[in-house]
C-alpha cells in the first residue's frame, strides 16, 4: 500500500513540475504554447532521463508546430516558383535536421538553368552590338572616302541611336524584372515575420520579438522608399545622362554622372551600416531583458524541494525545442530569400560581365564613343547588382542576429 502511495506521490510530483513550467512560460507573453506542451511531460521515475526528455521534446515541438500557419507562405513560394515543388516545412524541415544537401542541390541546379537561359537569350544582342560597333568603326575610320564627312557623321549617329535603342530596351526590361524580384522578396518578408516572430517570442521572450518586428517592419519600409522609388529611377537617370553624355562627344556630363554613382553607392553603405548597427545594439539588449525574466522566474521555482530539479529538466528541453524551432524557421527564410534573389543576381552578373566584354572587344576598332556607351550600361548593370545583394544582405543579417542574439 506504501508502495502505491509511493508511486502517485512520484506521478504528482512530476504532474506538478509539468504545470509549474508551464505556469512559467504562462507569465509570459505569448508563450501559452507551452503549457500544452509541459503537459505532457510526465513519468514513472524521479529523475528523467535521456530517452523521456526526448520523448518530451519531440512532442513539445509536435505542439508547437501545430500553432504555426505556413499556409500563405506555400501559397507564395508557389507564386515564385510555380516549376518547383518547395513548401516551406520541407525547407524548414531539413535546415531542422541539418540536411542542407537538397537545398543545396536545387539551388545550384536553378542557378545553372538561369544561366544557361541568359547565355541563350543575350548572345543575339552581343553579335547585334559587335556588328553595330564594327559598322560604326567603318563610317568613322574611312570618313575620307566620303564625299561629304557629314555622311559618315550621320551614318555613325544613325547606328549610334540603334546602339541606344538596344541597349535600353534590354536594361528597361532587367529593371522591371528586379523591381518584380524586390517586391516578391518584401511580400514573402510580410508573410515570414508573423510566424517568425511568434517563434521568437516563445523562445526568448517578448521584448525581443516586439523589438525585432518593429526593426524588419522599418527593414520593409526602407526599402520600399529609398530602394524601389529612390534609388532604382535614380539608376534609369544615370544611364540616360551616361548614354547623353558619349552621344554629345566632348564629355560635359561627366561628373554629374559620377556624382550620381555616388550617391547611390553611398546610400547603399549608408543603409547597410545603419541596419547592422540596429541589429547589433538591439540584439544586446532586448534579450538580456527577456533572459533577466525568465532567469528570476525559474531560479525561484528550482528552488522549491522536491520538484525543482525535475522543473529544470523540463524546462530546458522546452526552451530548447523552442529555439531550435525558431531558427529553423528563420534559416528556412533565409534560403527561401537566397533562392528568390538567384535569379536576378545571376541575370545582373551575367549582363555586367556581357557589357563589359562587349565593350573591351569593340575598343580596339570602333568609335570611343561606342565602347563608352557600352560601358556605360554595363555600370549600370552593376549598380542594379549591388542593390539586389545590399538588399538581400541587410535581411539575411538581420536573420542571423535575431538567431544568434536569442538563442
Amino acid at each position: 500500500m506504501s508502495g502505491k502511495k509511493t508511486g502517485v506521490f512520484k506521478n504528482y510530483r512530476k504532474s506538478a513540475a509539468a504545470f509549474l513550467a508551464a505556469s512559467i512560460f504562462l507569465l509570459l507573453p505569448c508563450e501559452c504554447i507551452f503549457a500544452q506542451a509541459a503537459g505532457e511531460a510526465k513519468s514513472e521515475a524521479q529523475d528523467l532521463d535521456s530517452d523521456e526528455l526526448l520523448e518530451i521534446s519531440q512532442k513539445a515541438g509536435e505542439k508547437m508546430l501545430d500553432e504555426f500557419d505556413f499556409s500563405e507562405l506555400d501559397l507564395k513560394l508557389k507564386e515564385l516558383f510555380p516549376k518547383e515543388r518547395l513548401q516551406f516545412t520541407d525547407v524548414m524541415d531539413s535546415m531542422m535536421s541539418g540536411n542542407l544537401e537538397e537545398s543545396g542541390k536545387l539551388l545550384f541546379r536553378y542557378i545553372g538553368e538561369q544561366l544557361g537561359y541568359e547565355f541563350e537569350t543575350n548572345r543575339q544582342n552581343l553579335v547585334y552590338m559587335l556588328l553595330i560597333a564594327v559598322i560604326a568603326a567603318v563610317f568613322t575610320n574611312f570618313s575620307g572616302a566620303f564625299q561629304s564627312r557629314q555622311v559618315s557623321e550621320i551614318g555613325f549617329y544613325i547606328l549610334y541611336m540603334l546602339l541606344i535603342t538596344m541597349c535600353l530596351t534590354t536594361f528597361r526590361v532587367a529593371m522591371e524584372g528586379l523591381e518584380g524580384k524586390l517586391e516578391s522578396l518584401l511580400d514573402f518578408m510580410r508573410l515570414l515575420c508573423p510566424g517568425y516572430f511568434m517563434a521568437v517570442s516563445i523562445a526568448a521572450g517578448s521584448s525581443s520579438s516586439l523589438v525585432f518586428y518593429n526593426l524588419v517592419l522599418i527593414m520593409i519600409y526602407l526599402v520600399e522608399v529609398l530602394v524601389l522609388q529612390f534609388l532604382l529611377p535614380l539608376i534609369n537617370i544615370y544611364i540616360m545622362i551616361q548614354v547623353m553624355n558619349y552621344l554629345a562627344g566632348e564629355h560635359l556630363l561627366t561628373e554629374l554622372a559620377d556624382l550620381i554613382r555616388k550617391i547611390i553607392v553611398w546610400i547603399l553603405r549608408s543603409l547597410l551600416g545603419f541596419v547592422i548597427g540596429l541589429n547589433v545594439i538591439q540584439g544586446l539588449l532586448s534579450p538580456t531583458i527577456d533572459s533577466l525574466k525568465r532567469s528570476t522566474l525559474t531560479k525561484a521555482v528550482e528552488a522549491v524541494p522536491a520538484l525543482g530539479n525535475v522543473f529544470g529538466g523540463v524546462a530546458d528541453v522546452l526552451l530548447g525545442t523552442a529555439v531550435l524551432i525558431k531558427n529553423g524557421i528563420g534559416m528556412a527564410g533565409a534560403v527561401i530569400l537566397v533562392f528568390i534573389c538567384s535569379i536576378p543576381v545571376v541575370e545582373m552578373t551575367a549582363m555586367t560581365l556581357l557589357y563589359k566584354f562587349a565593350a573591351a572587344m569593340v575598343q580596339p576598332v570602333s568609335d570611343k564613343r561606342i565602347s563608352g556607351c557600352i560601358r556605360s550600361v554595363s555600370e549600370g548593370y552593376g549598380l542594379m547588382l549591388k542593390v539586389l545583394y545590399t538588399t538581400l544582405i541587410l535581411f539575411l543579417i538581420t536573420i542571423a542576429v535575431i538567431a544568434a542574439s536569442t538563442s
